[in-house]
């Protein structure tokens, strides 16, 4: 799931391009963006089976942690260190099929997990921060494999975005350890990065949750947006409650200690379910519906 942020310079392409654009280089684009999606999927499959081989012996301390596979006996650290070196491989390669760019830029993911592991992952903030810049190269990668430019506000509101999703899961994983410690568990947990107070982590996701939320009405109002999506783009805009009642959401179940799983949330809360997807009915509406662009022009004006 966290690899949809491959497709999102598509969705924003056809967007911009109206009806007179070829459906025969729209269906090549299709065919090298999935084989971007593909190529990060493997890759990014591999980066993780490594790195909860490595992290085994800490997660088995943690009371959601320990259900991984590696840390839960499930899967050998041998096992999924192998494995996650040949899905790395294939994944690259395979993203270097697509073009140049693209390879490059999968390449500079699995550099960047690799410093993460290595140094960083114990590191406040820059740790989450790099987890991070892992979306954008993403959405970048998704752009180079379709050939497009990337805009510089898509950049920005998918980092801070999945910033913010990234001290979600630092604070679900502190709630979570001191839930188990109120059952009466012993938890020898401790978070590596010394997220060690909620303070900490309430400033940060504030802070976080503050640059999505501006970023994107910035985004949606400016003239970029204007240029490409006409009044279109004012659609966009009038959806920022639904951006804003998806982050109290993510935010609410971190702090009461619930899986960060996107897909495990999306089912068991299902007020942010109902929410995203009337945010992406709108989206729709607002950028593909003809006659929503006339309605937007005549009701409203910048």
């Amino acid at each position: 799931m966290k690899n949809i942020f491959v497709l999102l310079p598509m969705v924003f392409w056809l967007s911009s391009q109206g009806r007179d654009v070829s459906m025969d280089i729209v269906g090549q684009k299709w065919v090298a963006l999935a084989w971007a999606f593909v190529a990060f999927c493997l890759t990014a499959s591999g980066t993780y089976a490594m790195n909860d081989a490595l992290d085994a012996p800490e997660d088995r301390k943690h009371p959601l942690k320990r259900k991984r596979p590696v840390a839960s006996g499930a899967i050998g650290v041998t096992t999924a260190l192998s494995a996650g070196v040949l899905l790395v491989i294939v994944g690259t390669l395979l993203a270097w099929s697509v073009n140049v760019n693209t390879g490059v830029i999968v390449l500079g993911y699995v550099g960047l997990q690799l410093v993460y592991n290595l140094y960083f992952k114990v590191t406040p903030f820059v740790d989450v921060a790099i987890v991070a810049t892992g979306f954008c190269l993403r959405a970048a990668a998704g752009a180079t494999s379709i050939q497009v430019q990337i805009s510089i506000w898509l950049l920005l509101c998918v980092f801070f975005l999945t910033l913010f999703l990234g001290f979600t899961k630092r604070l679900c994983d502190k709630a979570s350890a001191e839930i188990a410690v109120k059952q009466g568990e012993i938890m020898q947990w401790k978070s590596r990065a010394g997220y060690d107070t909620r303070d900490e982590l309430n400033w940060l996701l504030a802070l976080s949750a503050g640059l999505v939320l501006v970023t994107y009405l910035m985004y949606t109002l400016s003239e970029h947006a204007n240029g490409l999506y006409g009044s279109r783009a004012l659609g966009l805009a009038l959806l920022t409650p639904f951006v804003a009642i998806s982050i109290h959401r993510f935010y609410r179940r971190a702090n009461l200690g619930l899986s960060d799983k996107p897909l495990q949330t999306l089912i068991e809360d299902r007020v942010l379910l109902g929410v995203i997807v009337l945010y992406f009915v709108g989206a729709y509406l607002s950028l593909y519906y003809p006659p929503m662009e006339r309605l937007l022009s005549s009701m409203l004006f910048r």
